[in-house]
């Protein structure tokens, strides 16, 4: 009998290794894929452009993917987690405590940022005379507050959620838990509906992160093929002041922070990583909202206080993008020659502090406020057009660092809210008797 049929040649790779190859590859950590994906983005950007620029609509996909889910999932957390708070009482108060601690943490970034760049001198002898105002044809030249408020309180909630008006949702959440926690028990109903349409989200979320490194691979070979590094020479100084200005807000700022509130800021970074450097090279903080607040639920953290904070600090603590836009307005000043004494950048500095805010819903957000903040302080539109080139580089770190900022704020209002809890349940206790704190003694040895 031949046998000899059988056997497979030594050309011939087995059907059965391919597949285990290909399922150890999908096995990989999403980061460690994702690091693969820009490998290859940056190689077919390099080599075939024409390629590069069509593989973007990976990267549209992918991005499409998670925003279709994002305002469904975000919603039922919010209202959750607010009708399940003892009182109305606690909303307000975690509601104040967020905005205090953004207001205070962005200003202290706009002071390291500005202090930073002033000190380096960067924009000195930058080629502005180069910058083009057609590049930001199309851009708002600047932020209507009005505008902001309606956006804040949309007269139609299914319109706002087919805009993927995040700042409308979350407004009209709070309501709707406000008004599940005043009816109690009648509202359980709904309430159990909410809770199976977040489980679904989270469900369609993990499919939707499996295929995250298919969006990086688009959007890092369109970036490369469009871009290009022409730009990088005449503004290194500028990316290594705004790298150098984020690195110092994660590395010192941030665990300054964390050893104030207790919280193991090492730890939180491990739990997030894998997050955040899908936010660095898709660009998108969105990207990662879903599943950063499962993340931040695993790592020991309140739901309540996860699903409120977290997307209020999506519209109103964007740390990285404040830190580029203080740093982009020193540049542009030194450009320019414009003043850059302390009173001046102490002007700067307020003005983004107010501007910052209405960041929520603003289409090319970090841009628009950058023109609308030089344009308050005399610096043309045009100066802008020069950091266009390589905004996609900075654009990668600042969106990291929104999610770390996030992360550590939602972390912060946890534990200040478990603080002040065991606090009101020390002073409601009443003091055991005698006889019961001796018993107690003892049993503790």
């Amino acid at each position: 009998m031949d046998v000899s049929r059988n056997r497979p040649t030594s050309t011939d790779t087995p059907p059965a290794r391919r597949k285990g190859f290909w399922r150890r590859c999908l096995k990989m950590p999403i980061g460690i894929q994702s690091i693969i994906a820009v490998g290859l983005g940056a190689l077919i950007g390099s080599l075939a452009p024409s390629a590069g620029e069509q593989m973007k609509i990976l990267g549209e996909v992918f991005l499409n993917l998670v925003q279709v889910v994002v305002l469904p999932l975000v919603f039922p957390l919010i209202v959750l987690g607010i009708a399940r708070m003892e009182s109305v009482k606690k909303v307000g108060r975690i509601a104040g405590k967020a905005i205090l601690y953004f207001e205070v943490v962005t200003t202290v970034i706009l002071l390291i940022a500005v202090g930073l760049a002033k000190f380096t001198g960067i924009g000195k002898g930058a080629p502005v005379e180069g910058a083009e105002a057609k590049d930001l044809d199309g851009m708002s030249q600047g932020i209507d507050f009005h505008e902001l408020v309606l956006h804040a309180v949309p007269k139609n909630i299914f319109a706002a959620f087919g805009e993927g008006n995040l700042l409308g949702a979350i407004v009209f959440a709070l309501l709707v838990g406000v008004a599940m926690a005043a009816i109690g028990e009648k509202s359980q109903p709904f309430a159990s509906v909410l809770d199976s349409v977040a489980a679904v989200m989270f469900k369609v979320v993990g499919y939707v992160i499996r295929i995250a490194p298919l969006g990086v691979l688009g959007f890092i070979s369109y970036d490369v093929a469009h871009y290009g590094f022409g730009n990088l020479r005449s503004l290194l100084g500028f990316i290594a002041v705004v790298y150098a200005g984020l690195a110092i807000v994660v590395g010192v700022l941030f665990p300054l922070i964390a050893a104030i509130y207790r919280i193991r800021y090492v730890n939180l970074l491990k739990s997030i990583a894998g997050l955040a450097g899908i936010a660095f090279v898709t660009r998108s903080s969105e990207s990662v909202l879903a599943p950063l607040m499962g993340k931040l639920e695993a790592f020991g953290l309140s739901r309540s206080t996860t699903s409120f904070v977290v997307p209020l600090g999506y519209s109103f603590n964007t740390d990285g993008s404040v830190l580029y836009q203080a740093a982009a307005l020193v540049f542009l000043a030194n450009a320019y020659g414009a003043d850059t004494s302390l009173p001046a950048l102490l002007l700067m500095v307020g003005v983004l502090v107010i501007l910052s805010k209405g960041m929520a819903g603003v289409a090319s957000a970090s841009i628009v406020v950058l023109i609308a903040a030089g344009n308050s302080i005399g610096l043309p539109a045009e100066g802008v057009a020069l950091l266009l080139g390589v905004d996609f580089i900075v654009d990668m770190a600042r969106t990291g660092v929104n999610v770390v900022g996030n992360s550590l704020a939602a972390a912060v209002i946890d534990s200040s809210e478990s603080r002040g809890e065991a606090k009101r349940g020390s002073r409601d206790t009443p003091h055991a008797p005698a006889a019961t704190t001796a018993l107690q003694k003892e049993t503790a040895r």
